[in-house]
């Protein structure tokens, strides 16, 4: 497990909203063909870089160079076509030494609404490509 502070709340997290969570759906991620650069700021300054593979409004999966203690909370930097998004984020269970998921904590609504956006905008290119390669 990573050396990186644990403790507490991100400092100068304001003005953010707790995503409500849904038991009975799962929301829409989005895949990055090439992973995105992403900068993990821990409460100390500490910042560690990752590659974002998989999004979506509720959290994703990070590629770290070594998995972080679950429950490590970070504020979560990462740039999408629609602008920066940044959020606070916990760390889930290591999948593997380099694979780790996490959820969002807090992201305020500009934010929310820019991931939203770049995830809908993937999701209705998909549709898109789907109904072209259908021969009807």
């Amino acid at each position: 497990m990573s050396h990186v502070p644990t403790d507490g709340n991100i400092i100068g997290m304001s003005a953010t909203a707790l995503l409500p969570t849904r038991s009975n759906s799962r929301s829409p991620r989005l895949r990055f063909a090439q992973p995105t650069s992403a900068v993990l700021r821990f409460q100390s300054g500490l910042r560690v870089r990752g590659k974002l593979q998989v999004i979506s409004v509720t959290g994703g999966l990070l590629y770290l160079d070594s998995p972080l203690t679950q429950g490590t909370r970070v504020h979560l930097m990462f740039l999408t076509d629609a602008g920066t998004v940044l959020g606070t984020a916990e760390m889930l269970p290591s999948l593997s030494g380099t694979q780790q998921p996490f959820r969002f904590v807090a992201i305020d609504e500009n934010n929310q609404h820019r991931l939203r956006d770049v995830i809908q905008s993937s999701v209705d290119q998909n549709r898109q490509s789907i109904v072209k390669d259908r021969p009807w």
